[in-house]
């Protein structure tokens, strides 16, 4: 699971990097070896933090990898470990020499256990489930020992199985108890059909995901070898393949080429699951939520290729393609008829990616809040859109609607790139350092604001939680150091003080004839505040702390396997923000209302309640005593219902600019009212609001108070 947080959170500062430091030659004509060789070399030679690759280091990469490609201990058997086990110390000098032969002995042995697993569960699920049976089961899976034979295999699926199916059995008999209640006419079926229903849908879940890893090439399985590798190292050095790269590039940039539609494979069949709004395909307003893609053409080519069956990605990399070309599909329409579709492929804009403002009024006062979601760049061209022109986009828009005050929520941002963040930075101070960055063995650098100019020199509150990482944490400490701005939020943000560079492998070979290599991300600096403190695993501390749902969770750098250790470094030169806003009565003003609030003390027993829900491991698989649990924890849920029927009375409105947009496009103006509805839910602005209006009071009363003097 900490392996998958780190793929799945953005929590990434991005420096491109060249392979200029390298001139050694890099030419393995066995594409595996060639792609340890060249990992293994930038591991050793430019990670922040080499390790010395020995035994110990050997016996961790044994049992983490295991432990990601058979997690719930459902292939592999005691004898398989033992097989393994040969290897247990020897997998340094198969790194150093890259060599393959666990991988290869692991993969192999992998294929037929999941095989066997098919006809093992496909067994089990043909039976009924005893559920006057008095067992539990464990959901602890490191703690479990693999199976010795193939009758405690088949028990241990048992178990499993009969959790996940009891879950759906007790669903539908508490429907069905449900539709009586409603209608005394409607006729109940049998605790024996609805069983049979439940271990149906448990069967069609297995089936869905056997045929996900029927999907994986050799290949798939290789990489996460590699990033079992690089993890140890630490939580952010990570291997991307070729296609996972791409995904990365338009997560960054907030766009790519192609027709603007979201995919989803279930068994052999690819259909359409969202349009993306402004895309191709949707002004063309032809392809419909549902439809089932059966063949895909280019334009300059007359057959057509059937992609049923096909791995997602291949489909979709014959789907994407440049700008001004045109796609023909093949659909099963909705209405089951069969169709050919030519839609024109575009620039698609995720606008989901960018950063969007909105207004408000409070006492006749009106205040900004601007959502950033991440700190994306175009890396071929940082004159594209990026998170710092845009942000100073909307500051510009809200100052012409006479705000006063700014809201900037960085909640869930988990990062991006390190240019746009020091620009950021200098939308709202004079000029000075905004960032430290060290590499090892070399000088610090102090990365500066050099303009002068100042966009927003008002009231501001920047907003986080736990999962703010990386740049959000860069420019909340660094407007908290110049005490430029309020920080609410957790108490304390993600953690991640690390620099990682991306190196493209395809330029580090000559004359490359193995296809493409993909890319590697490795730590190669650490970035500190510019008061000196790093932020690495301690994170920015809020000046107002508020709980939230994440409060008790493990979810920060501290909590992932092997982060880099916290440190210090000199500070920076810099002079704290000369105004007249009073940030000590502002913030005690603030943490009296925090404490003094009865939904920030129900905010915070829900918090609670959900770790103790989270810890759970054990549980019951008799259906008495399930249902039992079930019905006295929904009675616990209840008294946290308020939560979500809480209301400001903040009404959040769009910029003129908007208004001609979400009348041409109704997805947009469904996600603005959305977004709008949501804020004036939202106890953390309504804070920040506060919080704003009492910064500008303060103001009003020591201007006086100078006039006076």
């Amino acid at each position: 699971m900490k392996r998958n947080i780190n793929i799945f959170l953005v929590s990434i500062l991005i420096a491109f990097a060249s392979c200029s430091f390298t001139s050694k030659s890099f030419d393995n004509p066995d594409k595996d070896k060639l792609l340890m060789q060249l990992i293994t070399y930038l591991l050793e030679q430019g990670h922040f933090e080499p390790k010395d690759i020995n035994d110990d280091f050997s016996e961790s990469l044994y049992v983490s990898f295991l432990n990601q490609i058979d997690p719930f201990k459902n292939y592999f058997y005691q004898s398989d470990l033992k097989d393994f086990e040969q290897f247990k110390t020897d997998l340094d000098d198969q790194i150093l020499d890259h060599d393959l032969s666990f991988f290869n002995l692991v993969y192999e042995r992998l294929q037929l256990r999941i095989e066997d697993s098919k006809s093992i569960y496909s067994k089990v699920l043909e039976r009924p489930f005893d559920y006057d049976l008095d067992e539990e089961f464990n959901t602890d899976y490191e703690m479990k020992p693999a199976a010795n034979s193939k009758s405690e295999m088949k028990d241990n699926w048992r178990k499993q199985l009969k959790f996940s199916t009891l879950s759906t059995y007790h669903n539908l008999v508490v429907e069905q108890e449900e539709l009586k209640e409603k209608d005394p006419e409607y006729i109940k079926k049998s605790d024996e059909v609805l069983e049979i229903e439940a271990r149906e849908v448990t069967l069609k879940s297995l089936k869905e995901t056997a045929s996900y890893l029927d999907d994986l090439r050799r290949e798939d399985w290789l990489s996460i070898h590699i990033n079992s590798i690089a993890d140890k190292f630490d939580p952010h050095t990570f291997y991307f393949a070729p296609q996972d790269k791409d995904r990365f590039d338009a997560q960054m940039s907030g766009k790519y080429e192609g027709i603007g539609a979201r995919l989803q494979k279930r068994m052999d069949v690819i259909s359409i699951t969202e349009l993306i709004s402004g895309g191709s395909a949707w002004r063309q307003n032809k392809l419909e939520v549902g439809d089932v893609i059966l063949k895909v053409r280019q334009e300059d080519e007359e057959e057509a290729v059937n992609v049923v069956g096909m791995r997602l990605d291949d489909a979709v990399k014959l789907i994407k393609g440049p700008k001004g070309t045109n796609v023909i599909l093949t659909l099963k329409k909705v209405d089951g008829t069969i169709e050919d579709l030519s839609i024109p492929r575009d620039e698609i804009i995720l606008e989901e990616t960018y950063a969007k403002s909105t207004v408000v009024k409070k006492e006749g006062t009106t205040f900004g809040v601007i959502n950033l979601p991440k700190f994306y760049i175009d890396f071929d061209d940082y004159n594209n859109r990026n998170a710092a022109s845009d942000v100073k986009k909307e500051v510009e828009r809200l100052k012409a609607e006479g705000m006063e005050g700014l809201v900037l929520d960085l909640r869930n941002n988990g990062g991006g790139s390190l240019k746009t963040v020091v620009d950021v930075g200098g939308l709202f101070i004079e000029e000075g350092p905004i960032v430290q960055v060290r590499s090892t063995g070399e000088d610090k650098e102090v990365l500066k604001d050099t303009d002068r100019s100042i966009d927003w020199d008002g009231p501001l509150v920047i907003l986080v939680n736990e999962l703010s990482a990386s740049a959000s944490e860069i420019l909340a400490a660094a407007m908290q150091d110049y005490k430029r701005a309020i920080v609410i939020g957790s108490k304390q943000t993600y953690g991640k003080g690390t620099v990682q560079n991306i190196v493209d492998l395809n330029r580090m070979i000559r004359n490359n004839t193995n296809g493409d290599m993909g890319a590697f991300k490795f730590t190669t600096q650490k970035y500190y505040r510019i008061n000196g403190g790093s932020t690495q695993l301690e994170g920015v501390k809020s000046d107002v702390v508020v709980p939230d749902r994440y409060s008790y969770i493990d979810i920060g750098e501290k909590d992932q396997d092997n982060p880099l250790a916290w440190d210090e470094i000199a500070p920076a030169n810099y002079k704290v923000w000369e105004s007249t806003f009073d940030y000590d009565m502002t913030i005690q003003n603030s943490k009296n209302r925090m404490n003094s609030s009865a939904e920030i003390k129900l905010i915070d027993d829900n918090a609670r309640w959900i770790k103790s829900i989270r810890d759970q491991s054990v549980y019951q698989l008799n259906f008495e005593k399930y249902a039992s649990n079930v019905q006295m924890k929904e009675l616990e849920a209840k008294r946290f219902d308020a939560l979500s029927d809480y209301q400001t009375n903040l009404v959040f409105e769009s910029l003129p600019y908007e208004i001609p947009l979400m009348a041409k496009d109704s997805i947009f103006k469904i996600n603005r009212s959305r977004w709008h509805e949501n804020l004036s839910k939202d106890i953390y602005i309504e804070e920040a609001i506060n919080v704003l209006s009492d910064l500008k009071s303060s103001y009003k009363i020591n201007n006086l108070a100078q006039v006076k003097d």
